[in-house]
């Protein structure tokens, strides 16, 4: 499977689309008790997914400040007359819209801080929403609203919408200024070569896959970031900056439970109804996940063996699976709500594997199959309450060409 025939988001705007549950990506923000528990009661899960939004874009918000000021402080005494960007696998949801929103105005900031804007005369930005072609574009650029442009509407900024993998060349050589990617560089760019039925009834690696499932994955991994920092250092001018955020691991070995366990739950809801005759078990033991979270050690060595980017800084810091948990107390049993909190995981986990899950099993079984997946998911978090995924964020530059 390529992911580029099938990597994309769910679509639109309803129920189960990315743009409605893009939650995973947004968990933290810091709302008070008093109005979280107010928003909790009078909100429906999906609208409660979108209030969350921006949560973990606002924790890695330090690192993409810290990266724009360190670039401005070693500028030279003007601003490009045209500044170029990229969001790198921007998807549709609003998330990608207020990251750009955040770095054109503190661009702005800088520029007025070292007297680079003249006569008030903003400077020009080259936006680019970059994703892959089945990418909900439409939607994404409906979204659009004048905060991009300014308060007063009158930035000048130029968005385009860039379809293709960031595994291939998406700009001229030595054009781009800045590069941000957010929760989309854990994607590999095909299913590790392989893989075959080795890994059976496993959809993602897990404790009981062999281990030339994980080390398939691990040189997908490198060979595929690899190619990226490659690509990316040919196309951004010396002194380019980039701020990638993703899911990794805070340990070495990838055969963790906490870090399989949503693909887990899934095949075991899989092989519930393969059981049933819902489900081919062929089908089952031909699909695999095109997804490697790495540790940090991983993250330093390709970039350091790659060569064409020096690695500033990187932060991890866990993020809770669901949603509400970053705005609830937990500690009172009562208040949680083990068929609420599968269901708001599941649909944000269905967002992203729906695509996929339905060109290779068909699309009859996807709401059957996320039915279960929401009730195996509820009593998980009923189990484990606190269960987390980790994010790492690394700011990079580009070395002097």
């Amino acid at each position: 499977m390529v992911m580029k025939n099938v990597g994309h988001m769910n679509a639109g705007d309803d129920e189960t689309s990315y743009a409605n549950n893009s939650a995973l990506q947004v968990l933290s923000l810091p709302l008070s008790l008093s109005l979280s528990l107010l928003v909790f009661c009078s909100l429906s899960t999906d609208s409660l997914a979108i209030l969350l939004q921006k949560g973990v874009i606002l924790k890695a918000l330090p690192v993409l400040d810290d990266t724009l000021r360190d670039m401005f402080a070693a500028a030279e005494s003007c601003f490009p007359k045209i500044w170029k960007m990229v969001d790198l696998g921007c998807s549709s949801g609003p998330n990608s819209l207020f990251v750009i929103s955040h770095i054109l105005d503190t661009v702005e900031q800088l520029c007025r801080k070292k007297n680079f804007i003249v006569s008030n005369n903003s400077p020009e930005f080259e936006v680019f929403l970059n994703d892959l072609p089945d990418n909900d574009f439409n939607n994404l650029f409906k979204l659009i609203s004048g905060q991009v442009f300014g308060k007063d509407k009158k930035r000048r900024c130029f968005l385009y919408g860039l379809p293709g993998s960031f595994y291939g060349r998406l700009f001229p050589s030595n054009t781009l200024h800045f590069a941000y990617s957010s929760y989309s560089l854990h994607w590999l760019s095909q299913i590790p070569k392989g893989l075959d039925r080795s890994n059976k009834e496993n959809i993602y690696m897990a404790r009981t896959s062999p281990r030339e499932v994980f080390e398939a994955y691990a040189k997908q991994y490198q060979r595929d970031f690899s190619t990226f920092l490659r690509l990316r250092g040919e196309e951004m001018k010396a002194g380019g900056r980039m701020v990638l955020t993703f899911v990794g691991r805070s340990v070495e070995d990838p055969s963790c439970k906490h870090y399989s366990a949503h693909y887990t739950l899934l095949s075991q809801t899989l092989l519930d109804m393969v059981a049933e005759g819902l489900v081919k078990m062929d089908d089952l033991y031909s699909f695999n996940v095109p997804i490697y979270m790495p540790c940090v050690e991983e993250v330093k060595t390709v970039i350091q063996i790659e060569g064409s980017f020096n690695l500033e800084k990187l932060h991890v810091f866990p993020v809770r699976w669901d949603a509400q948990d970053n705005i609830i107390n937990y500690e009172n049993d009562l208040v949680f709500d083990k068929h609420r909190s599968g269901k708001l995981v599941a649909n944000c986990v269905r967002a992203f594997m729906e695509p996929m899950l339905a060109a290779h099993f068909g699309s009859s079984i996807v709401d059957e199959l996320f039915e279960r997946y929401a009730e195996k998911m509820g009593e998980h978090l009923c189990e484990e309450k606190y269960s987390s995924y980790y994010t790492i964020v690394i700011s990079l530059s580009r070395k002097s060409k």
